[in-house]
């Protein structure tokens, strides 16, 4: 890569210096990942003085964003701690990203809505994926206006499941590469349904493709990739009513005394214990992080966490059941620099020969030597090169269902993972299916291995939403049943986890509940 392009210039007074023990604002978010990101966006004309907190930095925009051997090997972008597998209490390093823009600064910029189905009630192999509090059709102009800001890339009429749009993607699709446009003129002649995966990507050319070749899984340093910084915080901040602090570690919120409003967050930013005091509260650190802060935030009305009178906080942790996918043919490459163009959702729904939803196939962002090679250091760099020279590479998803024991405990700091995969059966048939089809389309070698407890990137269900505060943390509009100035807005509240990308939903979804928020702000 040559000259790398500048990182937009912030606004003067949009970052806030840290210099006061006391900070107020109209709306206090935690997190600025897709939920808190785009909420912080959809607020920046109301009026309100918000302010972003962020446990990390802007991530540096660097020659080595786009070397997968700083990025997979060297590690060079890893932030979190480790979490624990309440197991075996083993460490973990869980895909979590603190940045300004969270995941999605390291995400592939898959950007499907779900489906309608994923909103009502489906019996699965292993049981029943519950209802949502609201349907597709309450989220849908959220999902349009999230692919407005996002720019979508996309088109309509390919995949058979996709539910009614009211507007056209804002951007036609990413064109498929010759390997990938191959391997779906094979896919269409055995009668699947192939389309082009809808894509925050900005690649109108091939040199900008080759310059962004590794960001899935790792950053984008042209600024192509629609990730929460570029395209929600950063023009939220052009507003002088958003402001964000870096570089601040929310330990705990207090409540007032009747434990029916949070008064104040309490954060350390550096050797510095800030308090940060607001009239509405959002947190949106990830299905994982915001659930383990309120479960933090103890105090005499909430004695087993913020806002936990059901006992749901932590509990029903989703992740899917996910495994990558590498087809091979010795005497083909692949030389496709970004490869996820292409989706495939033929057993996403139960039909005439799947009695139960079976799940989702797209392309992973094209494997290179060092990814593999951080999980297997034993083999030689040339043998991996030579394998992924030559591969198609496959990312399987399917459904796995809300559970109250798979659940996250805290100690302190530290995070513990109770998880153990349900609805496997139909994962392991979508596996063979897709190998069939693989095989038949002239890849005669398949090699597959499931994800584990550290692939969380889909994580979701921490904090589920519902009308029932028995039966559930949040209400229909995420704000929490007991804590009147309390909303979650990232993956937490999802009641199911589908089988796609949770991005856009969670985009779409903080914009469904933005004027609500503000509101109950003023």
């Amino acid at each position: 890569m040559n000259q790398l392009p500048p990182a937009p210039p912030l606004r003067d007074g949009a970052l806030v210096n840290p210099d006061q023990d006391t900070l107020t604002a109209d709306v206090v978010i935690i997190g600025s990942g897709m939920g808190g990101g785009t909420l912080a966006w959809a607020l920046k004309d109301a009026g309100l003085d918000v302010l972003i907190v962020e446990r990390g930095q802007f991530l540096p925009r660097e020659p080595e964003n786009s070397q997968p051997d700083h990025v997979f090997i060297k590690k060079r972008y890893v932030t979190s701690k480790p979490w624990y597998d309440a197991k075996t209490g083993q460490p973990f390093q869980p895909g979590v990203y603190y940045w300004v823009g969270g995941n999605t600064k390291m995400y592939g910029a898959c950007l499907p809505r779900f489906r309608r189905s994923d909103f009502e009630e489906v019996a699965h192999h292993d049981g029943i994926s519950p209802a949502w509090p609201f349907s597709y059709d309450d989220l849908e102009r959220c999902y349009a206006q999230a692919e407005e800001l996002f720019e979508v890339h996309g088109a309509l009429g390919e995949d058979p499941t996709e539910p009614v749009h009211s507007t056209p993607y804002p951007f036609p699709p990413l064109s498929h590469e010759p390997a990938i446009e191959r391997f779906a003129v094979r896919l269409r002649q055995q009668g699947l349904h192939p389309f082009h995966m809808p894509n925050g990507m900005h690649l109108p050319s091939m040199a900008e493709r080759r310059a962004d070749t590794t960001a899935d899984g790792s950053p984008s340093a042209t600024g192509n990739k629609s990730d929460a910084e570029n395209r929600a915080v950063r023009p939220a901040l052009e507003s002088p009513t958003v402001r964000l602090l870096l570089g601040a570690y929310v330990q705990r919120l207090h409540a007032s005394p009747d434990g029916h409003t949070v008064t104040a967050a309490e954060a350390q930013v550096g050797e510095r214990a800030i308090r940060i005091e607001g009239k509405t509260f959002v947190v949106s650190g990830g299905a994982v992080n915001s659930a383990a802060l309120l479960m933090r935030s103890v105090s005499h009305q909430h004695s087993s966490g913020l806002g936990n009178s059901s006992g749901l906080l932590g509990r029903n942790y989703m992740v899917h059941n996910s495994t990558f996918f590498l087809a091979l043919n010795p005497a083909r490459r692949n030389d496709t620099a970004w490869q996820k163009t292409l989706g495939m959702n033929d057993w996403y729904q139960a039909g005439p020969d799947t009695p139960y939803p079976l799940g989702n196939l797209q392309m992973l962002g094209k494997l290179r030597a060092p990814m593999i090679k951080a999980a297997r250091s034993w083999a030689p760099t040339w043998s991996l090169k030579m394998v992924t020279d030559r591969s198609l590479d496959i990312y399987l998803t399917t459904e796995d269902l809300p559970r109250p024991d798979n659940r996250l405990t805290v100690d302190g700091d530290k995070i513990m993972i109770n998880w153990t995969p349900n609805n496997v059966t139909p994962h392991r048939e979508l596996v063979k299916r897709v190998s069939r089809a693989v095989r038949k389309a002239g890849y005669p070698i398949v090699l597959t291995e499931r994800m584990g407890i550290a692939t969380n990137s889909h994580m979701c269900g921490t904090a589920v939403a519902g009308t029932d505060p028995a039966r559930s943390v949040l209400d229909p509009n995420c704000r929490s049943h007991d804590v009147k100035n309390l909303y979650l807005v990232d993956s937490s509240f999802f009641p199911s986890s589908a089988a796609l990308n949770p991005a856009l939903t969670i985009a779409a979804n903080a914009l469904r509940v933005a004027p609500t928020i503000a509101a109950s702000s003023r």
